[in-house]
């Protein structure tokens, strides 16, 4: 049994997804809103509509009152799909965090921000910090944006640890990392590679410009790419953002199409952007293909090396993994048995021991792991899990 420190026991994991800024969690509204669809689109300017109200009520109280009513009525549709998104937000790598933590004794508070930005996720830590946690275990929206904060829970005395998207080494004690990033570039390098023939031209559709994981991904891909001649023929003619919202990527998807007429693959390391781009080729018919980071669940049906679909294969980590991994890692900060610092040592339950490595970015890390392929193979078997 794990001796534990506790004060009030909990840990905070944030961000668009447990795993991207992400994998993909709906915890903006604005995400949220595709589900609603366009109808009451022109009542979203409530304000400009009441500063109208008098003029329109004079002359068509009768539309007056059907715009109010499709006004609730798109009011409660996003209620309700609130509550799906909450039920979707239960992944497996929460629930593999809630599982270990609570097994060895933790209470687990998770707590996801209104939307998926830097702002967002300072407001929620102003709270957090106040309430004397023992550790707050982060997926940060921002590298350096949570710095001031992050560093305020460390001098009262919180543990902070971060996963899947790191904030800088000044914000963290140690980072959970789902995958190398350079074994995760060099798989979505060779996945490009693969599917586009060996030549020809590609796009990246990313998440926020401030997204530190994918930031990072995209930087040693271009790294991997000027290293070797055998991407010679390859050109990188774009990275776009669809800033993890479903409706921004599939915008995005289609701008790509448009621009670039030749375009052989769009690789999109998001599991939003991937689920939306997905769609959006498949559902036109377009034979520039797919590959990325995504959620088994979500690609299932997108999933195939034939004409009829628009992803041959795409890639993620093992997100129960990366949950336990997370949990044990936070647990063995709160009780002392490793800092963060280089070389340290510790044991992860069964996922065995692992070594504190260097990150790239001068902090330190554990690494999960190699990324995981999945391809028409094994898709319907791992849709099962997440």
């Amino acid at each position: 049994m794990v001796d534990f420190k506790f004060k009030k026991s909990g840990l905070f994991a944030a961000g668009v997804l447990f795993g991207t800024a992400g994998i993909k969690i709906l915890t903006s509204k604005d995400a949220k809103k595709l589900y609603t669809g366009c109808t009451a689109a022109v009542l979203r300017a409530k304000d400009c509509i009441m500063k109208t109200a008098t003029s329109l009520q004079e002359n068509a109280e009768d539309i007056y009152a059907e715009a109010k009513g499709i006004n609730e009525e798109r009011a409660a549709a996003e209620e309700a799909v609130e509550d799906v998104a909450e039920n979707a937000e239960e992944t497996a790598d929460e629930d593999a965090f809630k599982e270990t933590a609570e097994a060895e004794g933790a209470t687990v508070d998770v707590v996801y921000p209104e939307a998926a930005t830097a702002d967002a996720q300072i407001k929620v830590l102003d709270n957090l910090i106040s309430q004397d946690f023992d550790a707050i275990c982060i997926s940060a929206n921002d590298v350096n944006a949570l710095q001031a904060k992050l560093e305020e829970a460390m001098d009262e005395g919180i543990k902070v640890s971060s996963f899947d998207s790191a904030p800088n080494k000044d914000s963290r004690e140690i980072f959970v990392n789902q995958a190398g990033t350079k074994e995760v570039a060099q798989a979505l390098m060779d996945a490009v590679l693969d599917i586009s023939g060996g030549e020809g031209q590609f796009a990246i559709l990313s998440a926020t410009s401030q997204s530190a994981n994918q930031n990072a991904w995209i930087d040693a891909m271009k790294t991997i790419m000027e290293g070797d001649d055998k991407y010679s023929k390859l050109e990188l003619v774009d990275v776009v953002y669809g800033d993890d919202e479903p409706q921004k990527s599939t915008d995005q998807t289609a701008a790509l199409l448009q621009n670039y007429p030749d375009l052989k693959v769009i690789c999109a390391p998001t599991t939003v952007g991937i689920a939306a781009a997905a769609k959006y080729l498949q559902d036109n018919g377009s034979a520039c293909k797919l590959t990325g980071l995504g959620l088994p669940s979500e690609m299932q049906e997108y999933t195939g090396d034939d004409a009829d679909h628009s992803c041959p294969y795409f890639y993620l980590w093992d997100m129960q993994g990366l949950g336990k991994l997370s949990a044990y890692t936070t647990i063995a900060l709160i009780n002392e048995d490793i800092t963060g610092a280089l070389d340290e040592t510790f044991t992860a339950g069964d996922l065995g021991d692992y070594t504190i490595t260097a990150a790239d970015d001068g902090g330190t890390e554990v690494v999960l792991g190699a990324p995981l392929e999945f391809n028409p193979d094994n898709i319907e078997e791992m849709a099962k899990l997440y």
